[in-house]
């Protein structure tokens, strides 16, 4: 928890001067609440090249980034990534991550090919002129994070959060959910007290009662729906997708479709099996989580494994994202989605 703390007083300084490229790991902190930052080491990024046809093709690895609970995760577990890309002549080199931000930074240093992340990280990355591109993403979860408040609270409805403390991850997916919920009900951003949390913080906070409210995604929200008296005033439904993404540097994507087409692809296959066998996807997400399996069974059921080719859906959702944020002051110029999504019919991205 201390290194994230640490980080959001650097991004709060920073954010008062210019945004560099060196401040790049600093922004990547907001977009998820856990709380250590895992290293990576540096490599050169590989490409897949032609060979004559009267040679197997050259050898190549491709580095995919994944966190514990990761659709990447599981492909890793089940071990058929490896027997698709030989054809290819590719291997694969696995790199675990604790979250999401630190993930973006090795991407944009060259140290990964490819990862994925949730949807806030992205706009931040962007936002920073980060070489990266959006090379897929998943179905919509809204139901898998929420506002919750004591069940004994007198507040009841969105409207009510009006001049209360409301405990969040500033700049992460809860940020722009509250704006999206509170908005709905004809309350302003400027009219509640925000309070800027991590996870473990802001469930002490709100068990403690120092804040009236926290907005939370999963397995944090899962966990205080089980473990906590706790009422949902909304959960994500109508307001944010909270979609996870795929991404790769600029220059694998362009040089490497075929790769990329064979992850999506294994990734695609995996995700049908985890929804066919919840049980299962429990077993494997346990021990490397340490959540007991009733909460674990709660988030696999109500979140997507999937890669899909990016859509006009996802790309509007996050260009709302960004807008939200850009009119937050969150980031310090207006970006344009559209821009970094890879297009693998003309290997470049919009």
């Amino acid at each position: 928890m201390l290194a994230i703390q640490r980080l959001y007083s650097w991004f709060i300084a920073l954010r008062r001067r210019t945004l560099s490229f060196s401040s790049l790991g600093v922004l990547f902190a907001l977009g998820l609440g856990l709380s250590l930052i895992a290293s990576c080491s540096s490599q050169t990024s590989v490409t897949l090249e032609a060979s004559p046809s009267a040679n197997p093709p050259q050898a190549t690895v491709v580095r995919i980034g994944h966190q514990k609970f990761d659709p990447f995760t599981l492909v890793k577990a089940k071990g058929r990534l490896e027997e698709r890309l030989k054809p290819l002549g590719v291997s694969v080199e696995w790199k675990e991550f604790q979250a999401g931000p630190p993930l973006l930074e090795a991407l944009t240093v060259g140290s990964l090919d490819i990862g994925r992340t949730g949807d806030a990280p992205p706009v931040f990355a962007q936002a920073a002129d980060a070489p990266l591109v959006y090379i897929g993403g998943a179905a919509a979860k809204p139901h898998s994070s929420g506002i919750v408040v004591s069940a004994n609270s007198p507040i009841k409805s969105l409207t009510d959060l009006r001049g209360k403390k409301v405990a969040f991850t500033k700049g992460s997916s809860a940020n722009y959910l509250v704006v999206r919920a509170i908005e709905s009900a004809g309350v302003q951003f400027s009219e509640i007290k925000p309070v800027n949390l991590s996870p473990g913080d802001a469930r002490t906070a709100f068990e403690q009662g120092k804040v009236d409210a926290w907005v939370i995604w999963d397995p944090f929200f899962a966990a205080v729906q089980k473990q906590n008296n706790v009422r949902v005033l909304s959960d994500g439904k109508g307001f944010a997708a909270n979609r996870d993404f795929y991404l790769a540097s600029r220059t694998f994507a362009e040089q490497n479709p075929k790769v990329i087409e064979a992850v999506r692809a294994e990734t695609q296959e995996v995700a049908k099996w985890a929804a066919a066998n919840p049980n299962e996807v429990v077993k494997i997400f346990s021990p490397l989580l340490k959540i007991e399996p009733p909460i674990l069974d709660t988030v696999t059921k109500r979140r997507d494994y999937g890669f899909e080719t990016i859509n006009d859906e996802m790309v509007a959702e996050q260009q709302q994202i960004a807008d939200t944020f850009y009119k937050l002051k969150l980031i310090p110029k207006a970006v344009k989605v559209e821009q970094v999504v890879w297009k693998p019919s003309s290997s470049k991205p919009h």
